[in-house]
């Protein structure tokens, strides 16, 4: 994702006939200079050119599937980019920029400014594009259809200090941090679209001198952090295929919101809504669902639930309000397609696993916020339209289909961030279910492993999932018809 050095000239040899190329030339070096060395016989000592600017490029899809170019760059403008043969002016997102320190979820001592030394660029895609490229580099391009679709979630690495548990991934090890190698093993597969379910940034605190696996690291909200935990490990999936970014409560305004809009979220950055002053969090921390259409008859339906509550909202809180509004619009657009893929962030069908005071496994259930203002207007929570959820926030993978009306839910938040490792219970006690109402028919987990899922498109409402590791190796397959799902292993080992 970074732009090579320009090259350096070749020294013409005295007498030669060759020409130089001004063209390779650092600008201060003249054709003239070239020949007055010759004069003299002396021999020129080559100069190198000052370094390009790096930039990570990539195509990001939001609202009804519209393509943009995204282009982070240290330099002092943006870039050109050319599209069909045609160099176009690329629009200033957001300027390079320390932003005043504001409140957040990190301690007073592990707080900091966030700044950004890049710009932020866009431009618009049109439908029928064939090519584009920034600064020599191709930018991979929405598919009419897609077919092969890669997800992943909870990418980044952890250092977080807490009251339940300090919590520090080591993260200069490839091995405990895997990201690197799943973002160019997800690659290998060559999809034609990326979604990430949310969770990009995790490195909120710096490491301490006692934990040599994260010594030197970044931390905080800005772009050094951001760029080691996202864009520098993810950059060969970045190359590979358009992206749909969920956002994931490590995206709240409180944590990494003002990267997040920054960097990632597709739609116009609005005063306002890019978490730089908390007065303005009821806006910053909630956007409207968006659709981004596969094809005729299918949609993916991205609902942003950064600021949930896992333990359910208080009796007037503005989460619940804003999360009943998310609902109304997200069936609204459910109902323009008759096949639908959901995508937030929080799980309202999974579980997860927590250790009891005594030692023991505890579930947890799926999202109590989602739950209660969803299913104030649905008992069923979704809409009928949707057959199929994805999510991450577990940190793992897992797959659940019901009896029930409601759609199978798939969690991917097993792809670089410090893993679950508490396994489910096996079985779960009689009755056990994600969310009032649901009746589990199936399930399938994998606990303590990293890696990546994929989608392949079978017919109007059938997919093939599979799952892999961090090197791409096949761990379990499932099937999706309809609202319901299979899987080959209930376990993986």
């Amino acid at each position: 994702m970074f732009l090579p050095s320009l090259r350096r000239a070749r020294p013409v040899p005295c007498g030669s006939a060759a020409e130089p190329r001004a063209t390779l030339l650092p600008g201060a070096l003249s054709l003239l200079g070239m020949l007055a060395g010759c004069a003299g016989n002396a021999v020129q000592p080559a100069v190198a050119p000052a370094p390009a600017p790096s930039f990570s490029a990539f195509v990001v899809l939001g609202e009804q599937g519209a393509a943009v170019a995204r282009v982070l760059t240290e330099a002092s403008a943006c870039p050109a980019i050319r599209i069909d043969g045609r160099e176009h002016a690329m629009q200033l997102r957001a300027g390079a920029a320390t932003l005043p320190l504001r409140p957040t979820s990190s301690p007073p001592a592990q707080s900091k400014a966030a700044a950004f030394p890049v710009l932020s660029c866009d431009a618009a895609l049109p439908p029928a594009t064939v090519s584009a490229s920034v600064l020599g580099q191709p930018l991979a391009l929405p598919k009419a259809a897609p077919q092969r679709i890669v997800v992943i979630g909870d990418t980044g690495c952890r250092l977080k200090l807490s009251h339940s548990g300090d919590s520090f991934q080591a993260c200069n090890d490839a091995r405990a941090y895997p990201f690197a190698s799943i973002a160019a093993a997800a690659a290998a597969w060559r999809p034609d679209l990326v979604i990430h379910v949310g969770d990009y940034h995790y490195r909120e605190h710096a490491c301490p001198d006692s934990e040599p696996g994260c010594a030197g690291s970044p931390w905080g909200y800005g772009w050094d952090t951001w760029q080691a935990d996202f864009f520098t490990p993810g950059a060969a999936l970045l190359r590979a295929a358009p992206w749909v970014m969920a956002r994931g409560n490590h995206e709240s305004c409180g944590r990494a919101g003002q990267g997040f809009w920054r960097l990632l979220d597709p739609r116009p950055l609005l005063p306002g809504r890019d978490c730089n002053a908390a007065a303005d969090d009821g806006v910053g921390d909630y956007s409207d669902p968006y659709a981004v259409p596969l094809d005729a008859a299918t949609q993916l339906l991205v609902v942003d639930t950064a600021s949930t509550s896992w333990r359910g909202f208080q009796p007037g809180t503005p989460g619940y309000a804003h999360y009943r509004d998310s609902y109304r619009q997200l069936a609204a657009l459910a109902g323009r397609a008759p096949n639908n893929i959901g995508i937030t962030h929080h799980p309202l069908l999974g579980f997860g696993t927590d250790r009891k005071p005594d030692g023991g496994t505890m579930l947890q259930l799926g999202d109590a916020g989602l739950q209660q203002a969803f299913g104030s207007l649905n008992p069923l929570l979704l809409p009928a339209p949707v057959q199929t959820m994805l999510s991450g926030h577990v940190h793992q993978w897992q797959q659940t289909s019901f009896a029930s009306d409601h759609p199978s839910q798939f969690i991917a938040g097993f792809s670089g961030t410090a893993e679950d490792v508490l396994p489910l219970p096996d079985p779960l006690p009689p009755g056990t279910t994600p969310a009032p109402g649901a009746v589990l028919e199936a399930l399938s987990s994998w606990v303590d492993g990293f890696g990546f899922m994929t989608l392949e498109r079978r017919g109007p409402q059938q997919w093939d999932v599979t799952v892999r590791d961090r090197d791409g190796q096949l761990r379990n397959t499932c099937t999706i018809d309809g609202r319901q799902s299979r899987c080959a292993q209930a376990r993986v080992r």
